[in-house]
C-alpha cells in the first residue's frame, strides 16, 4: 500500500505518489442536495479534422461551458472524465484551456485513452489537484459528497487498466472517511456495456475496482465515459453510469454484425444530484431545442400555480386541479 505524505504544496493539497487530496472551497454546508456536472468525450481538436467537420467538438464544448455557467449558482463541480482532446497535442490542449477557461464552477479532470499523459500534464500544471507524480488518481474533499478521480489510461493503448497498487491507494483512501457518501469518476466504464465495439476495448483490471468498492459502500455512484451513450448497471447497492459525449455518440451496436457507427445524435451531458439517501442522474442537452413550450406561459398565474406544485400532492383533475 502506497504512503500518502504531505507535499510542498498549498496547505489544502495531501500529495502521494499515486493520488492527491485537494480542498478548494471548504466545507459545503449549505444543507442542500449536492449536483455534480459531468462532461465527457470532448475531443477538442484543431480547425478542419474530422472532429470538426462531422460534429464540430469544440462548438459543441463552448456550448456546454455556456450551459453549465447559466447554473452555476446550483451546480457545485464539473467533472471531465476523458478524452479532452482527439489525439494528444499540445495545441489540442491549449485549445482546450481556452475553451475551459471560462468555466465559473470548480472542475476535476482525468484524462482518457485519446489524451496523452505528458501533453495533459503541461496543460493542468497550475491545478493543484493534479498529483506530483504516477497516475491522475486524487480526492476532492470539498463538498457533502466526496470525489475520487481514477487514471485508467495505459500508455499507447485505447483499451485501459486499473492496476494493484491504484486498488491499494483507492482502499486506503476510502477507509480514511467510511461514512462520507463518495463519488468514484474515471474514463473507461468498470462494466461490460454490451456495446461490442467498446466491450473490446475494456478496462482491465474492473474487478479489482469492483472488489474495493464492495468494501466500501460509502461509494454511491461510479461515473464514466468512453462509450459515447448513456448506459447503467449496479454494484449492489452501487450505481455505475456513463455519460454521453458532448459532441457525437456511438450508435447503440450490441454485436459484430451491427457494424460499428458514430452518429450526430444530440449532444448530452449529466447531471448527478445526490439527495442524502443517493444519486438521481440526468442525461441532458445542453443546446437549446427547436421549439420549446413553456407552461409558465400558459398559466395566467404562474408564479402562484408554481407555488402550489412545489407544495406538493394533491393534485385533483379538472381546470383549477394543478394550475
Amino acid at each position: 500500500m502506497r504512503t500518502i505524505a504531505v507535499a510542498d504544496r498549498p496547505p489544502t493539497l495531501v500529495a502521494g505518489t499515486v493520488g492527491a487530496a485537494y480542498d478548494p472551497r471548504g466545507s459545503d454546508d449549505r444543507g442542500v442536495a449536492v449536483l455534480i456536472a459531468q462532461i465527457t468525450d470532448l475531443h477538442v481538436a484543431e480547425p478542419d479534422t474530422f472532429m470538426r467537420r462531422f460534429v464540430d467538438a469544440n462548438d459543441k464544448l463552448a456550448a456546454a461551458v455556456a450551459y453549465l455557467n447559466g447554473r452555476a449558482d446550483r451546480i457545485d463541480a464539473v467533472l471531465a472524465t476523458g478524452d479532452l482532446t482527439n489525439d494528444g497535442t499540445a495545441e489540442q490542449y491549449r485549445l482546450l484551456r481556452e475553451l475551459l477557461d471560462p468555466l465559473r464552477i470548480p472542475l476535476y479532470l482525468v484524462p482518457g485513452n485519446h489524451d496523452e499523459a505528458d501533453e495533459f500534464r503541461r496543460a493542468f500544471a497550475d491545478e493543484p489537484w493534479l498529483p506530483l507524480v504516477g497516475p491522475v488518481d486524487y480526492v476532492v474533499d470539498a463538498h457533502d459528497v466526496r470525489l475520487v478521480g481514477i487514471d485508467t489510461t495505459e500508455p499507447g493503448r485505447h483499451d485501459g487498466v486499473f492496476h494493484q497498487s491504484q486498488a491499494a491507494w483507492l482502499d486506503e483512501v476510502l477507509c480514511t472517511r467510511p461514512d462520507a457518501p463518495t463519488l468514484v469518476f474515471c474514463h473507461h466504464p468498470p462494466f461490460f456495456t454490451g456495446l461490442w465495439l467498446f466491450d473490446a476495448i475494456r478496462l482491465t483490471g474492473a474487478e479489482l475496482l469492483r472488489d474495493v468498492v464492495a468494501r466500501h459502500p460509502q461509494v454511491r455512484q461510479v461515473v464514466s465515459g468512453h462509450v459515447h451513450r448513456p448506459v447503467s448497471t449496479m454494484w449492489g447497492s452501487t450505481a455505475l453510469t456513463t455519460s454521453p459525449s458532448t459532441t457525437h455518440q456511438s450508435r447503440c451496436d450490441l454485436h459484430p454484425d451491427d457494424g460499428a457507427g458514430i452518429v450526430d445524435e444530440t449532444p448530452m451531458l449529466q447531471l448527478h444530484q445526490f439527495t442524502g439517501e443517493g444519486f438521481i442522474t440526468h442525461s441532458t442537452p445542453f443546446e437549446a431545442a427547436a421549439n420549446t413550450i413553456e407552461i409558465g406561459a400558459l398559466v395566467s398565474d404562474w408564479d402562484s400555480a408554481r407555488d402550489r406544485i412545489v407544495a406538493g400532492p394533491p393534485f385533483p383533475k379538472g381546470p383549477s386541479g394543478m394550475f
